[in-house]
C-alpha cells in the first residue's frame, strides 16, 4: 500500500472498459478481505486506487462494497440526500427518487458523462441512469454538459438542425462525401499502401483494408483533406470496421505520428484512438447480441 492511502470510497470504469479503478479508506484487514476476493487487484500508483480487471468488474466490486462498507455508503447516501434537498438540481431530465434518476433521449455525450461519475449505472429494465446519492457532487459537476447534450439529443431539435442544413448552399457538397463515405473507400499513395487485414488509423477512423481494384483516384473525386493529399499517384482501397478482437490484438503505437504519416492517410494507432475504437465496437457487439436475444 502507498505511504497515503485513499481516505474516499470510490468505483469507477477504468478509462479502456477493461476493468474498474476503485478506492476506500485504508484498514489492513479490509485490504486483505478485498485481495482475497480480487486475486488479481493490481494497486496504481498513478490513480492512487486499485485497479481491478474484467468487464463486469464495476459491478462485482459495487456489490462487495455494499456489503463491507454498509454504514459508510449510508451515511455518504443520507448526506448527498439532505444536499440535495437544499439546493436541488432541476431539469426535466432528473427524477428523485431512492437513487437520482436520469432519463435522457439518447446521446453519446451523455453516456460519456455519466459513466464518468462514481456509482451510476444503467438500468435495462426502466432504461434510465441511476446515480446514488452519494456522487450527488459528481454528477453536479457535469450536469451542465448532459444537460446541453440531452437537449440537443432532442427528435424535435434534431429534426430543426437537419432542415437548416438542408437549406444551406454546403447540402450538396456535403451530401457528396457522404455518398463517397458510404462506399468504403480511401485515396492512398500506389506507392505506400497500407497493409491489408491489418487495424490501421485513416482519416475514416480504424479501419481494416480489404483490398483495392486498382482504379487510379481522380482528385475530383476525392473530398476534403483526401483530395488535399493527392499529389501523386493514388490509388482507391476498400475497407471494413474492425472487430472487437482485431482491435484487441492490435498494439498501440509508440509515438503520434509524424506529418509523412499523416499524409500518405494512414499510421498505427495510438492507444488513446485505440481505446476510443474499442468502446465502440464494444458497444456494437453488445446491441448486436441485444437484438439476437430479443429475436430468439
Amino acid at each position: 500500500m502507498p505511504a497515503q492511502p485513499p481516505d474516499r470510497i470510490e468505483i469507477r470504469a477504468a478509462d479502456d472498459d477493461a476493468g474498474a479503478i476503485v478506492a476506500f479508506p485504508y484498514d489492513a484487514a479490509l485490504v486483505e478481505r478485498f485481495r482475497a476476493r480480487f486475486p488479481a487487484a493490481r494497486w496504481s500508483d498513478h490513480a492512487c486506487a486499485w485497479f481491478v480487471p474484467g468487464t463486469t468488474a464495476e459491478r462485482r466490486v459495487a456489490v462487495w462494497l455494499q456489503r463491507e462498507l454498509p454504514e459508510p455508503l449510508a451515511f455518504a447516501d443520507e448526506r448527498g440526500r439532505d444536499a440535495f434537498s437544499f439546493d436541488p438540481i432541476e431539469s426535466d431530465y432528473l427524477e428523485a427518487n431512492g437513487d437520482v434518476i436520469v432519463r435522457t433521449p439518447y446521446s453519446r455525450t451523455v453516456i460519456d458523462n455519466l459513466r464518468g461519475v462514481p456509482w451510476a449505472a444503467w438500468d435495462r429494465e426502466g432504461k434510465v441512469w441511476r446515480v446514488p446519492y452519494r456522487s450527488l457532487e459528481a454528477l453536479r459537476s457535469c450536469w451542465l454538459s448532459i444537460e446541453i447534450a440531452a437537449r440537443r439529443a432532442e427528435p424535435s431539435e434534431r429534426k430543426r438542425r437537419r432542415e437548416e442544413l438542408k437549406r444551406s448552399p454546403e447540402f450538396a457538397d456535403i451530401k457528396q462525401r457522404e455518398a463517397e463515405r458510404r462506399r468504403k473507400r480511401l485515396a492512398v499513395p500506389t506507392s505506400q499502401l497500407p497493409p491489408p487485414g491489418r487495424p490501421v488509423m485513416t482519416v475514416r477512423g480504424i479501419v481494416v483494408v480489404t483490398g483495392s481494384d486498382g482504379e487510379l483516384v481522380d482528385v475530383g473525386g476525392a473530398d476534403g483533406a483526401e483530395a488535399a493529399a493527392v499529389t501523386e499517384d493514388h490509388v482507391w482501397i476498400f475497407w471494413r470496421s474492425p472487430t472487437l478482437e482485431e482491435l484487441i490484438r492490435t498494439w498501440p503505437a509508440r509515438r503520434e505520428p509524424d506529418m509523412p504519416e499523416r499524409a500518405r492517410g494512414w499510421w498505427q494507432p495510438t492507444l488513446e484512438e485505440l481505446r476510443a475504437a474499442r468502446r465502440k465496437a464494444k458497444s456494437i457487439e453488445r446491441a448486436a447480441a441485444t437484438r439476437s436475444a430479443r429475436l430468439v
